[in-house]
């Protein structure tokens, strides 16, 4: 293929302003294409595909380069892996294709460089989860994510919606067990597509659609997202509920809440309601008021590094132990919003035990009137991000 010097140029820069920057790679790819609007669908996708899979694999890359600051010289590293004849370009003047080949090769036994994981990480993971369960998450979660959709039952069918992406050219399969997912058979942008801006679906992955159902939650009950952030999950509430009853959206971001409404109004979601976070003022207005509550807690993110790879560099041990600390909190203070006899999920996209697990054993060993009644875990190697619920019901 025929490499143009701007779209390699703008690869370059983005990892530059990712690694150096400390912009995440979703804003720093959205800076880009903001920067650059003459683009056509062809270019976005080289340049989005060339950002990802450096960041992916930056580890490797940045050894193969024996550089991890000339972000030009990594970028010809991830162009000769994928096969494209290097141009005579003054940046790329000291690049061996030959000798980059031959050291990759030689890299393949050395699990932490060859999957482009930070060594402290790998020890984490096998301490929690096992060595041999770490090398196949880590191995799972190094490869490109699919992309689903959830389909909002509030304005179509699966079937419905299926057939109308066909006709604009866009293929989706079934997902199994999961009645209204669908996969892209093919990367692209669909935020673009006329039945997305008409609401009829969200870009939702298929694990993480299995959290709000996880709830069951019912119609005409009053249920609390109370980490909702922009309200993916609030929306498929809504879906669930049939629009009836109440859904109260929180978070401590006022932006965050802002989105939700946009996204509500597009999809006919019209039982949330938002509430900003006051921690004390909002509980205790809360106490003992909810049938159900959805903690959905912030965490290391590390079952989704498919989705967002650059979260291994930004991470660190003392991140994931303060974010551990919080989680325990949430899980304490919020149950107290659910009444007798209702029910509180707890949920992150982690695979460590010890934000999973751990976290709902302690809060149970200190509050004996909440019952377990089921856990689930959904791990990047079954082929969706990585996942854990917990359903708990409070007895007294």
């Amino acid at each position: 293929m025929k490499l143009y010097k701007n779209l390699v140029d703008a690869i370059a820069l983005t990892v530059q302003d990712i690694f150096k920057g400390q912009r995440y790679a979703d804003k720093a790819i959205e800076r880009v294409f903001k920067q650059h609007p003459q683009w056509g669908s062809r270019d976005r996708r080289f340049v989005a595909e060339g950002v990802y899979e450096i960041v992916r694999n930056y580890r490797l890359y940045a050894r193969l380069a024996e550089t991890e600051t000339n972000y030009w010289f990594i970028t010809a590293v991830w162009l000769v892996l994928r096969g494209t004849e290097i141009p005579e370009w003054q940046e790329f003047k000291h690049v061996r294709p030959d000798q980059i080949k031959a050291a990759r090769e030689l890299l393949r036994e050395d699990f932490n460089v060859n999957e482009s994981v930070p060594d402290w990480l790998y020890e984490r993971i096998s301490e929690e989860i096992g060595e041999d369960a770490a090398r196949r998450e880590i191995q799972a979660m190094n490869t490109p994510a699919n992309v689903y959709l959830r389909v909002n039952t509030l304005k179509t069918t699966i079937q419905a919606c299926k057939t109308e992406l066909e006709k604009d050219g866009v293929q989706t399969i079934l997902v199994p067990d999961l009645e209204n997912a669908l996969q892209l058979q093919k990367r692209e942008n669909i935020f673009s597509n006329r039945l997305f801006k008409e609401g009829w679906f969200e870009i939702q992955d298929a694990g993480s659609q299995q959290i709000a159902s996880f709830l069951m939650p019912r119609s005409g009950e009053t249920v609390i997202d109370a980490c909702a952030g922009a309200g993916g999950k609030s929306l498929h509430l809504a879906a669930l509920m049939n629009n009836k009853g109440r859904i109260i959206s929180m978070d401590v971001e006022d932006y965050k809440l802002e989105e939700l409404k946009k996204r509500a109004r597009r999809a006919n979601a019209h039982n949330i309601e938002t509430k900003i976070i006051d921690k004390t003022k909002t509980i205790q207005a809360l106490q003992s008021r909810a049938d159900r509550v959805l903690l959905d807690v912030p965490c290391s993110g590390l079952g989704v590094l498919k989705r967002n790879p650059d979260a291994k560099w930004k991470l660190d041990k003392e991140k994931i132990e303060k974010t551990s600390r919080i989680q325990r909190e949430i899980l304490q203070d919020y149950s107290a919003m659910v009444k007798a006899g209702g029910t509180v999920v707890y949920s992150t996209c982690s695979i460590l035990p010890s934000e999973n697990e751990k976290v709902v054993q302690a809060f149970l060993e200190k509050n004996k009137n909440y019952a377990l009644k089921e856990e689930k875990h959904l791990s990047p190697s079954q082929g969706f991000d990585g996942f854990y619920m917990a359903r708990i019901e409070r007895l007294t």
